[in-house]
C-alpha cells in the first residue's frame, strides 16, 4: 500500500468516525426519529451525500457498532483449534467476551453503552435493524456448521442463547448493578445455557 493510499484510508475511517460520533451523540441526546440526518451531517462537517456514503441508512449509523461483531460466531467455528468441537470454541469466545466486558455480551456498565443499548431496544426501526444483522449471522453461523435443518437450528438456537444472554446482562445493569458484581451471574448463565445446548 503506497503513503497516500493509506492517508486516504485513514482519512476515510476518521471521517466514518466522526459521522458515526455526531450521529450517536445527538440520538442519545434528542432520540432517533427525533434528529434529522441533515443535522447529523452538520455536526459530522460533512455533507449529507458523503453520510450516505458511508452509512446507507439512518439505522446504520447506530448499528454500525453491532456490524463490526457480523459473521464473528462463524469466524469462531471455522478457526477453531483442532479437536474443539463449534459448541466449545463459541462457549470460551463467549466467556473471553463476557471477561472483557465487552459491550455485545450486555455486560458492560458504561453510561453510554447502557444508553446505547436502551437507545436501540426502545426503537422499534433500530430493533428491525438489528434483527436483519441477526438473520444474515444465522445464516453465516448456519454455513459454517454444515448444511441441512440441523445446521440451521444449531445456528439459530445459539444465536438466540447469546441474544438472551447479553440482554439479561443488560438489564441487570439497566437496573443499576455494576458489571463486575453481575460478572459471576452472566458466566453461570453462559455456562448453564451452552451446557443446554450441548
Amino acid at each position: 500500500m503506497s503513503e497516500s493510499t493509506g492517508l486516504r484510508a485513514r482519512k476515510k475511517e476518521r471521517t466514518r468516525d466522526a459521522i458515526a460520533d455526531a450521529a450517536v451523540s445527538l440520538f442519545l441526546e434528542h432520540g432517533f426519529d427525533d434528529v434529522p440526518v441533515n443535522d447529523i451531517a452538520a455536526a459530522a462537517e460533512v455533507s449529507k451525500p458523503t453520510l450516505f456514503r458511508y452509512f446507507p441508512t439512518k439505522e446504520d449509523l447506530v448499528l454500525h457498532r453491532f456490524a463490526d461483531h457480523q459473521g464473528e460466531a462463524a469466524r469462531v467455528v471455522r478457526e477453531r483449534p483442532p479437536g474443539t468441537g463449534p459448541l466449545t470454541a463459541l462457549h470460551r469466545h463467549f466467556r473471553a467476551a463476557l471477561d472483557r466486558h465487552d459491550p455485545v455480551t450486555g455486560l458492560n456498565d458504561h453510561p453510554q453503552v447502557v444508553a446505547f443499548h436502551r437507545l436501540v431496544f426502545a426503537t422499534p426501526s433500530l430493533a428491525g435493524r438489528l434483527a436483519q444483522y441477526r438473520i444474515e449471522d444465522e445464516q453465516a453461523l448456519a454455513d459454517a456448521l454444515g448444511e441441512g435443518i440441523q445446521a440451521r437450528l444449531r445456528a439459530a438456537q445459539v444465536l438466540a442463547v447469546q441474544r438472551v444472554l447479553a440482554r439479561a446482562n443488560w438489564q441487570k445493569i439497566a437496573d443499576g448493578r455494576t458489571a463486575r458484581d453481575v460478572h459471576p451471574e452472566a458466566v453461570a448463565d453462559a455456562d448453564l445455557a451452552f451446557d443446554r445446548l450441548r
